[in-house]
């Protein structure tokens, strides 16, 4: 967190240095000296994070020092930031006519001149706390500049006993099993059977998700004991010792020549090294490693564990699937995903735990209501599942009881002791993370729970905040992926693609959320306000507001306006005491997200922000943005989906740092239409806008020809929205597109269904395109498609196509999605075999003359999802979806009669034979849905989990 913190002023530091020289002089140097001391300190901290020097009894007092070089970080950024305020309207009014620009700009070096004075003696007080702080740190032993004192987070004297919170999970009843059982038997017949190579099994999941059990159930298993001649097991902490791990595994499997070496302490590592090869080498052996969290750790583990073709095996565990990926070297090697329970599985745990002494472990009807609700927020996580169960087992079996755990569930989890351990395995992960991502992880707190996040939304969001860090020959937006990524790998996000593949979200689970809450206190990232009734007023420094429910005596509440950058506001369903009050109050903001709020008009006083980056006004009642609008400089990204805002004003040219654009309505009453997107206006000299990235939608026809031609200017733009786009004006889009090395997404619409779509004019089409979206008649498919080898996924909607599309399509090796609406006339579709060998999810709709599906042995081996409907002369369920071996998911609607006769379960048809599949038939009421089978004796009840 301090590095973000002091990262970001340093920064501005920077910017003041280089910008405002001239103007700046008088403070020049103290502003020099104050970035030097800085970047020592940003560097240490940095040092100091990835050794983990503070020890368990000097955290309370480290946060208490960490607050105060936290207030002096941003009082310096306050001063900085105002600073640059001033000289921002400085430049806006020095716009105006001559003789005023010249009298302005006389008052403005005055002001400017005791601006700079002023300054200069701020920074030079500032520098004096900085000392006294630094003093007072080293003083109580809590810096880290004495590099002699590095030690490592969690190691305390030897006599002390410490509590494990992953302890129990090496001692799980088997009844407690549940949903293991097939797992745990596929990996002893791996671990007794299957290759004479040495084999690694790498199981990888989220905190509490059932790894060390998995493992711990295996490496006990006697038919895998009889199998080796010795075992090993190693429990990884996050300061593991090497040396240490490799004496510990030899203790285990050859104490007598362990005995030896200890002798000699000089070069430790090769000579462990070398002992565990010479009694590893001719022997089948087991090794589990519980728990890993470095990279690095199988690079030096993998020398002293020789494979010796006889049939060895070495199983870890570990959160993070980077590690998994550096431990899988052969062929041979196993990564093995482990799941969240499903409901009923949770449900079932739950109930063995909270009722294992009463009720024959089964529900009272008057708890069921409370008990789905806590059981949903475990989200399948045994450990969760179990020690919530356990703890309730204690408490009386009344509502009021289980109310009261529900309700409280954030105090519960500090003070219980039931769930306290819980706390401290989720924070293991987030204590793991290196520094940039902390930051970046905490942002999930200012979104209620269970809020769903757009990953492009969040990504922009973490560039707004200054949290993403530039990194050569990388976009910013390059490296936020990368940065929302490692989270997912770490499996701290739980990611998904929305039901067509539009948009992928992500978010955390609830009690990771609970976590996040703690800790943006204890920072003082963000303040919450009306999220809970016992909001108080904090005294607190906030760089962040969270406003939940009511906006009512929100700046009341709020006790540093002008440290506010961002402001969010969730679930308001009337504005009071804010809007124009807001904005004149807060005039620092970087972010504002008003989106889903009831606001009716943007006032113009929004353009004094000019340290405005990101705004949103998504799903708004706005009709236009104030020509103010102009005047952020700072603006980054502007979000108006689904807003009454039918034209962008002619002052967005003004917007030189502006690089998104998000701009359209959508509209689900005339979902699968040309009308189901509209774009906006864009005023001529758009094209100035080099740096755009993101523009959609762009209503071509109210546009014209002459602002669609100077698209041709936006070379660094990597997503393109076109909707209303006529023959004509299609042929003057072509070239522009051309230029557009950069474009990954393009989405072009006709302007009605009767108009051809002609994009055929492209002969050399950007070769980074991954998306692409052709919603138009088309008299063929483009020739250039089959040139665009990246292409990810593919929608073609009322082409009216003669030819089979599949015939150039199956060229596209890397296709996964792949939308056919309205797209051909023919009567037969064949995936031929041998095609789409990438793709995961298949549309075919409204094909209206198709008699014949064709799925070839060896055609799409990886599809997941597939959706059917309306195809009225398809009367037949294809035999050949029995090839679909992985499908999963199965939407079928608004088909004949004969054909959802043919897909029931009772008629034994070759479509039941596919593995996890669900069908969901609409049109004729018709339901048919296969599960495993579970024993819950309630039906009513099992329709409300699987709801």
């Amino acid at each position: 967190m301090t590095e973000i913190i002091l990262t970001s002023v340093i920064d501005k530091l920077v910017q003041l240095l280089i910008e405002e020289a001239q103007l700046f002089k008088g403070a020049h140097k103290e502003v020099m000296n104050l970035k030097n001391e800085l970047e020592l300190i940003n560097s240490l901290f940095k040092d100091a994070d990835t050794k983990k020097w503070v020890t368990r009894e000097q955290s309370e007092s480290f946060r208490a020092w960490f607050k105060q070089l936290k207030e002096v970080a941003y009082h310096i950024e306050d001063v900085i930031d105002e600073y640059l305020l001033h000289m921002a309207n400085h430049h806006y009014r020095s716009r105006r006519g001559a003789f005023l620009s010249f009298l302005h700009n006389i008052s403005h070096k005055i002001k400017a001149l005791k601006l700079s004075y002023n300054m200069a003696s701020q920074i030079q007080n500032i520098q004096a706390s900085l000392r006294k702080i630094k003093d007072r740190g080293e003083t109580y032993g809590l810096s880290p500049f004495d590099q002699q004192g590095v030690v490592s987070r969690g190691m305390k004297d030897d006599k002390q006993y410490h509590h494990d919170p992953r302890l129990s999970a090496l001692f799980v009843e088997e009844n407690e099993l549940l949903g293991f059982d097939t797992k745990r038997d596929d990996l002893v017949r791996m671990l007794v059977g299957g290759d004479s190579m040495r084999t690694v099994i790498s199981l990888i999941g989220q905190g509490g998700i059932g790894k060390t059990t998995l493992a711990k159930k295996v490496y006990d298993n006697e038919d895998v004991k009889a199998r080796f001649d010795l075992q090993a097991w190693i429990s990884i902490s996050q300061s593991y010792n090497i040396n240490k791990i490799l004496k510990s595994i030899a203790m285990q499997i050859c104490p007598a020549a362990l005995t030896e070496c200890i002798m000699d302490e000089t070069d430790i590592l090769p000579k462990l090294i070398s002992i565990l090869r010479q009694c590893l080498e001719t022997k089948r052996y087991m090794i589990v490693f519980d728990d890993i969290w470095d990279i690095n750790f199988w690079n030096v583990m993998k020398l002293a564990l020789p494979s010796n073709d006889k049939g060895s095996r070495i199983i870890i565990t570990t959160r993070n699937d980077n590690v998994a990926a550096c431990c899988k070297e052969n062929s041979c090697d196993f990564v093995l995903k482990i799941e969240p329970l499903s409901q009923e599985m949770a449900w079932e745990l739950f109930c063995k735990k909270a009722f294992r002494f009463e009720f024959e472990m089964r529900c009272p009807r008057e708890l069921e209501e409370l008990s789905l609700k806590i059981v949903k927020k475990c989200q399948g996580l045994p450990l969760v599942v179990a020690t919530i169960g356990a703890l309730l087992s204690t408490k009386e079996k009344v509502v009021y009881e289980w109310q009261k755990l529900h309700d409280s569930h954030e105090s519960e989890f500090e003070t219980n002791p039931y769930l306290s351990s819980i706390q401290e395995i989720f924070s293991l992960s987030y204590d793991d993370l290196p520094y940039y991502l902390k930051s970046c992880f905490l942002y999930f707190g200012m979104f209620p729970e269970d809020h769903a996040i757009e990953n492009w939304t969040l990504c922009r969001l973490w560039i707004a905040e200054g949290f993403v860090q530039k990194q050569r020959s990388k976009t910013l937006e390059q490296v936020a992926e990368e940065y929302l990524n490692e989270l997912i790998n770490r499996n701290l996000i739980q990611t998904w693609v929305e039901f067509y593949a539009s948009t992928k979200l992500c978010r955390v689970h609830d009690l990771m959320h609970e976590i996040i809450l703690s800790r943006v206190n204890q920072f003082g990232f963000c303040q919450s306000v009306g999220r809970h009734e016992n909001d108080l007023r904090s005294r607190e420094k906030f760089r962040r507001l969270s406003i939940h429910n009511t906006t009512k005596n929100v700046l009341q509440n709020v006790e540093d306006l002008r440290g506010v950058r961002s402001v969010f506001l969730f679930n308001i369903d009337k504005l009071e005491d804010i809007n124009v009050d807001l904005i004149k109050k807060f005039k620092l903001l970087k972010v504002l997200h008003f989106s889903n709020s009831p606001l009716c008009y943007l006032p113009k006083e929004v353009g004094k922000l000019s340290h405005l980056k990101y705004i949103s006004l998504r799903n708004t009642r706005i009709k236009t943005l104030p020509k103010s609008i102009g005047r952020l400089q700072s603006l980054q990204t502007l979000d108006i989906r689904n807003t009454s805002i039918l034209d962008l004003p002619i002052e967005i040219n003004n917007l030189q740092n502006l690089q998104c654009i998000v701009a359209f309505s959508s509209s689900f009453e005339v979902e699968h239409s040309l009308k189901a997107m509209e774009g906006v206006k864009i005023p001529e000299g758009i094209g100035c806008l080099e740096d755009l990235q993101t523009l959609l939608f762009v209503d071509a026809y109210r546009s014209g020809t002459n602002a669609i031609k100077e698209l041709e200017n936006l070379k660094k733009l990597k997503m393109l929205g076109i909707t209303n786009l006529s023959a004509e004006t299609g042929k003057t889009l072509c070239p522009c597109i051309e230029k557009m090395s950069h474009l990954d997404m393009l989405c072009v619409y006709s302007i009605n269904e009767d108009e051809v779509l002609d994009v055929q004019h492209i002969s050399s089409p950007p070769c980074f395109l991954t998306q692409l979206f052709l919603m138009g008649k088309l008299l063929k498919l483009p020739e250039w498609i089959k040139k665009v080898q990246n292409l990810r996924r593919l929608a073609l909607n009322f082409s009216r196509l003669t030819d089979d599309p599949l015939k150039v399509l199956k060229h596209l090796h890397y296709l996964e999605f792949l939308d056919i609406h309205g797209a051909y006339e023919g009567e037969e579709l064949h995936f031929q075999e041998g095609s789409f060998q990438k793709l995961k999810q298949l549309t075919l709709e409204k094909l209206y003359r198709l008699k014949v599906l064709k799925i070839d042995e060896g055609a799409l081996p990886v599809l997941e999802k597939l959706f059917i409907g309306p195809i009225p002369l398809m009367k037949e369920v294809p035999s050949d979806i029995k090839h679909l071996e992985e499908l999963k998911f199965l939407k079928v609607y608004d088909m004949p009669k004969e054909f959802v006769l043919g897909m029931q379960p009772d008629g034994g048809r070759d479509y039941w034979k596919v593995k996890h599949v669900a069908c969901v038939i609409f049109g004729y009421t018709v339901v048919a849905r296969k599960f495993e089978s579970y024993k819950l004796g309630d039906s009513e009840l099992l329709q409300r989990l699987q709801g």
